[in-house]
C-alpha cells in the first residue's frame, strides 16, 4: 500500500491523478491512498439533483461518484483510496462499511463519538454530519472516497443540501472538541489504520 500526502491540491489535479492510478492498479500496480485538502469546490455525484444546490451562484462539478452535492475546501481531510476490489471480494457495500469503520475509529481515537445511520452513508455525531463518503468504481477499481471535516468553518455547507439531505446539519472535529486540531495530526492517524483495517475487512486474495 502506497500513501501519498498531496497537501492542498485542486479538484481537477486530484481527479487526473486518480484516473492515472486506476489504470495503474488495474494493470497490477500497487494500491494507493491519496490524502489531501482541496481548494474550495462544490461537487455533485452522477445521479445528484441540482435542486440540492440552494445558492444559484454555485457551479458544482459533476463527477462519476455516488452521492449528491457536497463541499470540499481547506480544513477538510479528503481521502481517495485506489483499491482493487476484484481481489478483495467484489463487495461494494462491504467497502463502504469499511470506510465508515475507518472514519469512526479515527474520530473515536480523538475523543469524538461518531455513529452511522441505517440507509445513509457517512458518519454523524449528535451535532450533525461529520464525514461524507462518495465512491466510484471502474472495473472493480475504486476512486473518490471520503471527506472528514476538521476545521470549525462549516458555513459553505449552508449553501447546499449536504449529500442531498434537506436540513442536514454539518459539524467538524474542531466543533466537537471545542478547540483547534491540526489537520496534519488527523492525517497521521489514517496511514497505520487504513491498511490494517482494510486487510481485516476486505482481505487481499489472489486471482
Amino acid at each position: 500500500m502506497i500513501v501519498h500526502d498531496l497537501g492542498t491540491i485542486s479538484y481537477s489535479e486530484a481527479y487526473i491523478m486518480q484516473e492515472q492510478l486506476v489504470h495503474a492498479v488495474r494493470d497490477g500496480g500497487e494500491e494507493t491512498l491519496l490524502l489531501l485538502e482541496h481548494q474550495p469546490v462544490y461537487t455533485i455525484g452522477s445521479g445528484g439533483s441540482l435542486a440540492n444546490i440552494l445558492d444559484p451562484t454555485i457551479q458544482a462539478v459533476r463527477v462519476n461518484r455516488g452521492g449528491d452535492v457536497t463541499f470540499h475546501g481547506p480544513g477538510q481531510l479528503v481521502g481517495y483510496p485506489i483499491i482493487d476490489l476484484s481481489r478483495r471480494g467484489r463487495d461494494l457495500h462491504r467497502y463502504l462499511r469499511f470506510l465508515e469503520a475507518l472514519l469512526k475509529g479515527v474520530v473515536e481515537s480523538l475523543g469524538v463519538g461518531g455513529f452511522t445511520i441505517p440507509g445513509y452513508t457517512g458518519l454523524w455525531t449528535e451535532r450533525g454530519k461529520l464525514a461524507s463518503i462518495g465512491v466510484g468504481v471502474r472495473n472493480w477499481i475504486t476512486m473518490h472516497g471520503f471527506a472528514l471535516n476538521v476545521s470549525r468553518d462549516v458555513a459553505p455547507f449552508t449553501r447546499i443540501n449536504p449529500c442531498g439531505m434537506s436540513g442536514c446539519r454539518v459539524t467538524s472535529l474542531d466543533l466537537e472538541r471545542g478547540g483547534h486540531l491540526p489537520l496534519d495530526a488527523v492525517k497521521e492517524l489514517f496511514t497505520p489504520r487504513f491498511e490494517q483495517l482494510l486487510e481485516e475487512r476486505l482481505p487481499h486474495r489472489e486471482r
